[in-house]
């Protein structure tokens, strides 16, 4: 079953985050196989300890190893309101641990919804993966690759530009997990 749980991931970010290209800067880490995906399917209780021990791995282990981490949660928060809810806690881990401003947290749920949003409005889809997913990215290589990156702030409206391109057929084939 982990086995599938990994596929699934693997394909989300191969066809849906590089291959739409919504995060310009993930496929030469996927290349050089420096995302490190972790599946977690303990219970909720145990996930604060998960991070934390995901932080450290990060802390003691070189980016030219690991760049970054997906802490994919195969079994808990599957509701997004408890997803939402667990996000300050991964805040807070951030700010208490001293982690602020060197990792930061981007959020990907199967539900994925932005606030002002209806839950159909296709710009949800640039955050919806098949499973809740913390994505620990570390600062300064962000910030490295921004500097080099034109008009990033363009980033985000074109990636609502391009899931909102999709046809029902490319939606059902890049998110069939959304299908229920």
């Amino acid at each position: 079953m982990e086995l599938d749980h990994l596929s699934k991931v693997e394909q989300w970010l191969d066809d849906v985050v590089i291959g739409l290209n919504l995060c310009p800067f993930a496929s030469k880490p996927r290349r050089q196989k420096r995302i490190h995906i972790d599946l977690f399917d303990g219970e909720i209780e145990q996930l604060i300890p998960r991070l934390v021990q995901a932080l450290t791995e990060l802390d003691q282990i070189p980016t030219e190893q690991r760049e970054t981490t997906l802490l994919v949660m195969t079994n808990s928060l599957q509701q997004f309101d408890d997803y939402n809810q667990f996000l300050d806690e991964a805040e807070w881990i951030l700010d208490r641990g001293g982690w602020s401003g060197v990792y930061q947290i981007a959020s990907f749920h199967p539900d994925y919804q932005f606030a002002g949003t209806q839950p159909e409005d296709a710009e949800n889809l640039t955050n919806r993966a098949p499973y809740p997913i913390l994505h620990l990215i570390r600062e300064d290589s962000l910030e490295s690759v921004l500097e080099r990156y034109e008009d990033p702030e363009s980033i985000p409206e074109n990636n609502i530009k391009r899931v909102e391109s999709l046809t029902q057929e490319e939606k059902r084939r890049l998110f069939p997990y959304l299908i229920r």
